[in-house]
């Protein structure tokens, strides 16, 4: 893995040196645009608005355009030399309980590793925040911007995960929600029996990507010439109340119902 940032965090007068590293990788299929008709790769040209010149990559600056429609050129120089104390530490300001935290505020994990000098104050902070049961709160500079971040535990890992602002993050106040305990005891009783059915430690290995899979398998099919027929979808039964829902979930739950259920379709067919 390569870094993506170094720097250090830093918790009162401690100050650990670590690099950033990416905890995820995107396998998603990728796909090229192309032309319909002969599948010829659409390409796209950068065209100056002004002069009409086709204008290379590295010609390319950013730029911020003022109420008075003039534009304010900025290089990648300008950009790092922002006076931010955060560009190359990440400070621990608050140290708040893992449960408060809100899961939409959540963008993307990062994991640091301590250069040799800061080994040991990264386990006492790792292990700190294991047994306290709190996450560490601070900024980090990276990427052209300042990004709220949540500093966590993973196993023998701290994981730096970076936060949405309070700002973006809209409110669900717009929404027609249902009021909170709109449902009757009795059908509150058969949910929370249905999840005990369904209760398990995590082991994210058990889950797989099954969009990703079938995928490459059309288009290994296309490949070969073959004809793509869409299959046909097992339809979801149709029940009237939802106690009967529950019910019928939970009896579908019982070992030997599922082969039972089946056994008895083929009879009738």
């Amino acid at each position: 893995m390569r870094a993506i940032w170094k720097g250090a965090v830093s918790f009162g007068l401690v100050n650990i040196p670590v690099k950033l590293y990416s905890a995820t990788e995107d396998r998603d299929v990728s796909f090229h645009q192309v032309h319909a008709a002969d599948g010829g790769r659409v390409r796209y040209r950068r065209v100056c608005s002004t002069c009409g010149d086709e204008v290379a990559y590295a010609d390319v600056a950013k730029g911020y355009e003022l109420d008075s429609g003039d534009m304010v050129m900025l290089s990648d120089a300008d950009l790092a030399e922002l006076p931010l104390p955060t560009a190359k530490t990440v400070e621990l300001l608050a140290f708040v309980p893992a449960e408060q935290l809100d899961p939409v505020a959540f963008s993307k994990p990062y994991y640091l590793e301590p250069d040799k000098t800061g080994a040991k104050p990264y386990a006492l902070l790792r292990d700190a925040l294991d047994e306290s049961e709190r996450v560490g709160v601070g900024t980090i500079v990276m990427r052209q911007r300042e990004h709220l971040a949540a500093l966590a535990p993973s196993g023998e890992a701290l994981v730096l995960t970076t936060m949405r602002w309070a700002y973006e993050i809209r409110s669900p106040g717009a929404l027609d929600l249902p009021r909170v305990s709109s449902h009757e005891r009795r059908e509150l009783e058969l949910a929370l029996r249905l999840i005990d059915t369904l209760a398990s430690d995590w082991d994210p290995r058990r889950y797989k990507d099954t969009y990703h899979d079938v995928l490459m398998q059309i288009i290994e099919r296309k490949a070969a010439g073959e004809e793509i027929r869409a299959p046909k979808l097992e339809r979801r039964p149709k029940i009237g109340s939802l106690v009967r829902a529950l019910v019928a979930s939970l009896r579908e739950r019982r070992p030997g119902a599922r082969s039972a259920g089946r056994r008895q379709h083929r009879r009738a067919a």
